[in-house]
């Protein structure tokens, strides 16, 4: 038995894998295009396969679907309807994802991946009527029925948006998760005084608990910048067709659509204004990506952090101890590595650089279309995907389980000659630099010089060098 069968496109015969969904176009589009070895993420079929449904209601509603022969049997319209819609919810359910198997990076536009998603629902819808894969002929077409109304050119950028906002609840709890996490933290170490530092040299005191209170802040505050950055992704210009013109498409196609996909995905969404720019410009997706990458340099900044206070632990900072989750040497006994930091590092390092992806693909469109959407959509959802994970990753096996030093932090407090800083408004300046000049050439505290000096008594000395306090802010007298 042949292992094959023959599909048919505007170009002529193409051998199909016999058991295969996908039909010509996707075909020669695994032939041309044997890139990278990827296929398109889960956001990306998803967000194709809920248009797809949509659509099959709304041209539906809208009288659109027309009874077809097939032999001696006549297939009604709304059958062809029903099926299409059923194959569709059979894909948003996680059915057939095997069946996509376009490279990320394709024709231009993402033509194969829309045809892709047409013919395997076509062929799916076509099962349902009782229609085998192998049937000389079919009554859904890829093009005439899944893509009616449609054109590559409003339903990716529309896809890459239901895709981003699928995701996007499970990114911001992943992001609550972490800030929760710090806040523990925060708590738990707010005793622990410690030397502050800038430029990597000694500073005046800060509490453990305030710098991890810090780390928490700001992943808050990029949570907040997502949040906001997703909001543009809410206007769809589905409807636009091949130009924005929204030939071929019915007159209140764009509005039904939008309240339709509304429904079926539970999500906020929104009509667009213009429907020529929301099919010309890419700035949506781009800014979004902006914020992944503005939240990647801070958690980059985190883990390296992670990484220096952890330091050591015999020759370094030492002032926390990360779990230890695995052997750090194959050669050397006992090292133990902060790995989740340095995975932290990689992955962050791994979306800044997909957000240059977006942000080049992004300028490069002409006139009435960005025709390197495909790019952009892969690019942003292995970000989403790469931060999720990530982000869980690190908070499971790293934050919730790190330990204060306590005995190391306050003991390089202790040999911290910049605490005379706190001795400003009482000695001045430049007595202050005296003294904290001598107390490092002779390895002796700022307490122990300035009261040598007659500058303080010891109590005064005991007063305003009391570190808890120095932490709090405020002028000491």
């Amino acid at each position: 038995m042949s292992e094959y069968r023959i599909e048919k496109d505007s170009l002529g015969d193409v051998q199909v894998p016999k058991e295969a969904y996908w039909g010509a176009q996707t075909q020669r589009a695994i032939h041309n295009f044997p890139i990278t070895g990827l296929k398109p993420y889960p956001a990306f079929i998803w967000g194709m396969a809920v248009i797809k449904r949509a659509a099959a209601e709304v041209n539906n509603s809208l009288g659109l679907f027309v009874d077809k022969q097939v032999g001696e049997r006549v297939v009604k319209g709304e059958e062809m309807a029903q099926a299409i819609m059923q194959a569709a919810d059979e894909v948003i359910n996680g059915r057939f994802w095997d069946q996509f198997v376009v490279d990320p990076i394709q024709a231009g536009a993402g033509t194969s991946h829309n045809m892709n998603t047409n013919e395997v629902i076509a062929n799916r819808a076509n099962e349902i009527l009782g229609f085998p894969l192998d049937a000389p002929n079919k009554p859904v077409h890829p093009n005439d029925h899944v893509n009616m109304a449609q054109s590559t050119n409003d339903t990716i950028p529309t896809a890459i948006r239901l895709g981003c906002l699928w995701r996007l609840d499970e990114m911001l709890q992943t992001l609550d998760k972490l800030a929760n996490a710090l806040w523990e933290k925060s708590r738990e170490f707010d005793d622990i005084v410690k030397s502050g530092r800038t430029h990597l040299q000694d500073a005046v005191p800060v509490r453990l608990g305030q710098e991890f209170g810090a780390y928490a802040r700001c992943i808050e505050r990029n949570r907040e910048k997502i949040e906001q950055a997703a909001e543009g992704l809410r206007r769809l210009g589905i409807g636009g067709t091949a130009t924005g013109t929204g030939l071929n498409a019915h007159p209140e196609y764009h509005t039904r659509m939008v309240a339709t996909l509304s429904r079926l995905t539970g999500l906020k969404l929104y009509e667009s204004d213009n429907l020529f720019e929301s099919m010309q410009s890419m700035a949506d997706p781009v800014h979004f990506s902006g914020a992944m990458r503005t939240l990647a340099q801070d958690l980059t900044r985190i883990a390296n952090d992670f990484r220096l206070l952890s330091s050591g632990p015999s020759t370094g900072l030492d002032e926390i101890r990360l779990p230890a989750v695995q052997p750090g040497s194959s050669i050397m006994p006992g090292k133990v590595n902060p790995v989740l930091a340095e995975m932290l590092n990689m992955a962050m390092f791994q979306v800044m650089g997909n957000d240059m992806t977006v942000l080049m693909a992004g300028q490069a469109g002409q006139l009435e279309l960005n025709v390197m959407m495909p790019i952009i959509a892969y690019n942003l959802f292995q970000s989403m995907d790469i931060i999720i994970n990530a982000v869980n990753a690190f908070v499971d096996k790293c934050v919730v389980g790190v330990k204060a030093n306590r005995e190391k932090a306050e003991g390089w407090l202790a040999k911290n000659a910049i605490l005379v800083t706190a001795l400003n408004p009482v000695i001045g300046y430049l007595k202050g630099a005296e003294v904290a000049k001598e107390a490092m050439a002779t390895n002796r505290t700022v307490r122990e010089v300035v009261i040598e000096k007659g500058y303080l008594t010891a109590e005064e000395a005991d007063r305003l060098l009391d570190v808890r306090s120095l932490t709090e802010g405020g002028i000491h007298k």
